[in-house]
């Protein structure tokens, strides 16, 4: 990690420079827990909590289980559309509890910004371009979540050589990359191009403490990057999705990436919620995936991956002539 640019509230408790990303209906309570407590950060969206009255509840119920002085942070995503009535009322209960990490999405904001500063909170917003970058960085975010090509859910298009070499032209903050992560080696991968922080989701699908259903798990094991479809027939934005989930439900993957009508919509009575539970959401780094450890034996899995790819880049057979 280049310690200037990650805050101290981080640096000092990760064991790897790690944040597992936000997932819908997967990051439950006890997936935060146990990658905090495995040194990684830990991020559960705002909208997995329901009924939005026991947000505070489950952040306290995290809080205390982590109150050990040796866990890493943890952090809730919060959706900024216009269209999530949620949206006041969960940053509300983030800012009572001093959540210190918020992840904001699809649409960042300086007043959000603002509040979280004043208690000592990092902000961390999703971009997939440099125009949403530019916005952020206005916004006064403490660090952009970079989401390239392979990401899981709502992911970008965009190289991450490129995307990050852009990014790191125009903004000095923290960089955290997202797409296709789902190893030690592409964890100090993400570093060596330029990025802080790597973020990775789609490989704690398939652990123990996750949330997701049995045929989940399975599905994602079961999968290969090639089965991963780019479409924004779900929830009107683009974004990665497991094809046998979409085959399950009676959707043609072939004719995902058709544009859906409408637009966006994270509001209570969106009439594709039940696509949101039925399809699920998965990046082309599920290739990896094919065993169902706890989080903290794939966290140590990863910390060896990681030192060993460390040694392969100094060793001898990358001392080229010149």
């Amino acid at each position: 990690m280049r310690g200037s640019r990650v805050p101290e509230l981080l640096r000092a408790r990760l064991r790897l420079p790690l944040i597992g990303s936000p997932m819908f209906l997967v990051s439950a309570p006890a997936l935060v827990v146990a990658q905090c407590r495995a040194g990684i950060v830990g991020v559960m969206p705002s909208l997995n909590i329901r009924p939005p009255e026991q947000l505070e509840n489950e952040i306290a119920r995290m809080q205390d289980a982590l109150d050990d002085g040796r866990s890493a942070p943890m952090g809730i995503n919060l959706i900024a559309h216009k269209t999530n009535p949620r949206l006041e009322h969960d940053l509300a209960a983030c800012i009572r509890r001093k959540v210190p990490v918020i992840v904001t999405s699809l649409g960042p904001s300086a007043e959000i910004v603002r509040q979280v500063h004043s208690y000592g909170g990092i902000v961390l917003h999703d971009v997939i371009n440099m125009r949403h970058a530019r916005k952020a960085i206005a916004a006064g975010v403490d660090g952009v979540v970079a989401v390239c090509a392979g990401a899981g859910g709502h992911g970008g298009t965009l190289s991450p050589f490129a995307f990050v070499r852009e990014l790191r032209q125009e903004f000095d903050g923290m960089i955290v990359l997202s797409g296709a992560i789902s190893d030690g080696h592409d964890i100090l991968g993400a570093t060596a191009m330029g990025a802080d922080l790597a973020y990775m989701g789609s490989r704690f699908i398939a652990t123990q403490e996750s949330a997701a259903s049995p045929e989940y798990k399975q599905m994602v094991l079961d999968a290969a990057a090639g089965d991963i479809v780019y479409s924004d027939m779900v929830t009107g934005i683009h974004g990665n999705y497991l094809a046998a989930s979409m085959l399950r439900a009676g959707l043609d993957p072939a004719a995902a990436p058709a544009a859906s009508a409408g637009g966006a919509d994270f509001s209570e009575g969106n009439s594709k919620k039940k696509a949101w539970r039925d399809i699920w959401g998965a990046g082309q780094g599920v290739g990896t995936a094919r065993d169902i450890p706890t989080v903290a034996e794939l966290v140590t899995r990863f910390a060896a991956q990681f030192r060993e790819a460390q040694r392969e880049l100094t060793g001898e057979s990358w001392r080229f002539a010149g």
